[in-house]
This record gives structure tokens, C-alpha cells and sequence, in this order.
């Protein structure tokens, strides 16, 4: 948000004390304007409590200026709830923050992300498991999501740059600090390489409300949700079911029955989670759905008028039309095409007559599904749908 003018005006709202992202995302929806907010906020054409009419009759202009120099650094961003560079899968959710504070590179908020979650005290098997199935989701061009809590989060933050992968994370604290404070340099990492993001104001703290708040978010910018081990009152669950509610997939790593880091994940599957047990597994369940969700995108595109978010949605959508790119693809993408050239095949299927591994080739049906060429028939047959151009 370059205008300061208009930041200063948002921010005057949202630091408010009393007001809260629902009243705020309340007044947005009547008027839009926040100068016309402010004004019908201060007649007292809404309702607000006492605190917040005094706050903003009389607010803490130093606070508000802190926040515009924030705002003015390299790579840090404020981002509104209907600006052009605000992801449009977070905006689609229910009660979606109305400010984002975001540092690093605003594209991957964009790109087809999934979130990865689970327990701050996994097994030995839990941490390796999300080591390898970060490395492989990263690779076939999923932005690994998460919480930078320490466990599952860490390591799957982790892993996903120790890959040359981007990463995002979203705090339950200012994005100016770090909780837990042993991820600082986990954090830093991820500024550089991915995002870091947060709807709370500089300089708050972690709280126990902050964290729920924050794991809608991890939810609703991410297609789906992957589960790797959770105990029964795991924030990890939270998250997961918020995002079924969001219309998202949900996905689960089962265990030992004996584990108890493992009865969450359990009563997810229970409750009609996809219950998965490698990435190939996971790229096949969350094909149908990124495909979906890459074409309401490209109808996002056609009509922005903002450059970075063109350039943004391609990543998505892998380019402006349906035509194949010669250059984009491999011999190992050639040789999964001309497979499918005839009949509809099975992943197993497309095994045996290619010389590809399954989670290779769930990664390539993933990405030609996000650019049209390739769809997910009843019976989990996949077939043509363009040809190349």
C-alpha cells in the first residue's frame, strides 16, 4: 500500500481498541472508504464501544506513524482486505483479516500453497516423515504453509529451504516479532526466501486467542491441509477443520494406534479427513480441487489491473492461455503425455507403462491439471483434456 495517506487512515481503524476484525470488516462492507468509515464511526452511526470512539477521537499518532515507517521497508508490505495484491483465497474465507503485514515476497502468497501442520512434540518418525513429504510437495511447486511453531511447523519450514523452496509462515504475534523466540533464525530465513505473515498489529504479543485467529489463516490461503501427527486437543485439529469449513481439502498421516500424537490425525480420518501416506497420495487427492481453484484465479487475472498479481496468478495457472511451452517440460513430462495419449489411465496404470516413479508423476499430473491440459475422471482415471498447441 504506497498511498500513506490511505494507510494512515486504515491503520487509525485497526488500532483501534474495542473494534476488532468483525466490527471492522462490518463498516468495510457498509462504506467501503475508511475516511467514509471514520466519519460514520465518529457521528456514532454505528455502534461501537466508548474505548474505540475515544481512540478515535484522539489516537496514539506515534503508534500510527511507527507502523508507516514499518510499512515503508524493503519487502514489507500492508496489505487490505480488497486491494489487488491481497490473496484471493484468503479473501474468500469467512471473517478474512481486513489487514495483512506481510515480509518478503508477496508473489508466493499467491501461488498454490498447502499448509502443513501437526504436533510441537512429534516422534522421530513424525519429523521424518515431514521432512521428505515437504521436500517432495516443494518440489512439484506447492508453497509449503505453516505455523513456525517448533515440531512439525519448524521442520517442515525447514525443510522446504533447505530445498530452494519458498516457505510462509503466519504468526500469532506481531509480524516484527518471533514465538517461539528458538525459531528467531528460522524466521529471518523465511523473510528471505518465502513470507512472513500476521493480521496483528507491530509489537503484539503472543497470546492464547492470537493462536486459533491465526491458523484461519494458515488455512485460507492454503488448498488443503495436511495433518502430520496430532494429539486430541491439538491446535493442529483447529486447524484442520477450519479449513474444512473454508471448503478446503483435509488431509491426515495416520499412526500407531499406541501413539498418542497420533489419536488427532486418527479422529480427523474418523471425521471424513483423506487419509494419505506419502506426497504422491497427497498430490492426488488435491489435484481436482488446486485445478478448480486455479481457474477462478485466472478470472481473478483477466480483470486486475495490478502487474505483480498477473505475474503472480501465472505462477498458478502456468501461463495466459492453455498452450504447452515446449521449453517448460522435460522428457519425463513428454513421456507421461504421450502415455496418456488414448485411453484414461490410473496413476498405477501410468506407472507401469512409463518408466516414472508414482510420486513423479503425481507431481506432473498436478501441474498439468493446474494448467488445464489434464483431468481426474471418476474411478481415478486421468485423462487429455487440451492438446498441445
Amino acid at each position: 500500500m504506497p498511498d500513506l495517506e490511505l494507510a494512515a487512515r486504515w491503520l487509525l481503524l485497526y488500532l483501534a481498541p474495542g473494534l476488532g476484525n468483525r466490527r471492522l470488516s462490518q463498516l468495510q462492507q457498509a462504506y467501503s472508504d475508511p475516511a467514509a468509515m471514520l466519519e460514520a464511526a465518529l457521528a456514532q452511526h454505528v455502534k461501537l464501544p466508548a474505548e474505540t470512539l475515544q481512540w478515535l477521537k484522539s489516537p496514539d499518532h506515534a503508534r500510527i506513524e511507527a507502523h508507516l515507517k514499518w510499512c515503508q521497508q524493503p519487502r514489507h508490505h500492508m496489505l487490505v482486505l480488497g486491494d489487488n495484491d491481497y490473496p484471493q483465497l484468503l479473501a474468500d474465507i469467512n471473517n478474512a483479516p481486513i489487514i495483512l503485514f506481510v515480509v518478503g515476497n508477496l508473489e508466493y502468497l499467491w501461488r498454490p500453497q498447502i499448509a502443513l501442520v501437526g504436533s510441537r512434540n512429534p516422534s522421530h518418525t513424525g519429523l521424518s516423515l515431514t521432512t521428505e513429504m515437504t521436500a517432495q510437495l516443494a518440489t512439484a511447486g506447492l508453497v509449503i504453509t505453516s505455523g513456525l511453531a517448533e515440531g512439525i511447523d519448524a521442520a517442515a519450514h525447514t525443510a522446504a529451504l533447505e530445498h530452494q523452496q519458498p516457505t510462509i509462515a503466519v504468526l500469532g504475534t506481531g509480524v516484527d516479532r518471533v514465538y517461539p523466540a528458538i525459531n528467531k533464525q528460522l524466521a529471518q530465513r523465511i523473510a528471505a526466501q518465502g513470507a512472513l505473515v500476521s493480521e496483528f498489529a507491530l509489537g503484539a504479543e503472543a497470546r492464547p486467542g492470537h493462536f486459533p485467529a491465526r491458523n484461519r489463516i494458515i488455512s485460507g490461503l492454503s488448498i488443503a491441509t495436511l495433518v502430520i501427527e496430532a494429539g486430541l486437543r491439538s491446535g493442529s485439529l483447529i486447524t484442520a477443520r477450519l479449513a474444512a469449513e473454508q471448503g478446503r481439502e483435509t488431509l491426515a498421516v495416520p499412526g500407531s494406534v499406541r501413539n498418542a500424537t497420533s489419536r488427532g490425525c486418527h479422529a480427523l480420518i474418523r471425521d471424513g479427513a483423506q487419509l494419505v501416506e506419502n506426497a504422491s497420495q497427497v498430490l492426488e487427492e488435491i489435484a481436482p480441487q488446486a485445478g478448480r481453484m486455479a481457474a477462478g484465479l485466472t478470472n481473478t487475472m483477466q480483470t486486475a489491473e495490478n502487474t505483480k498479481r498477473e505475474q503472480a496468478i501465472e505462477q498458478v495457472t502456468g501461463s495466459h492461455n492453455n498452450d504447452f511451452i515446449t521449453a517448460d517440460f522435460d522428457e519425463d513430462y513428454w513421456q507421461l503425455w504421450k502415455a496418456l495419449d488414448g485411453d484414461s489411465l490410473t496413476l498405477d496404470e501410468l506407472v507401469e507403462v512409463t518408466d516414472l516413479t508414482p510420486e513423479a508423476i503425481s507431481s506432473m499430473l498436478l501441474m498439468l491439471e493446474l494448467r488445464g491440459h489434464v483431468a481426474l475422471e471418476a474411478g481415478g482415471n486421468w485423462t487429455r483434456i487440451h492438446e498441445v498447441g
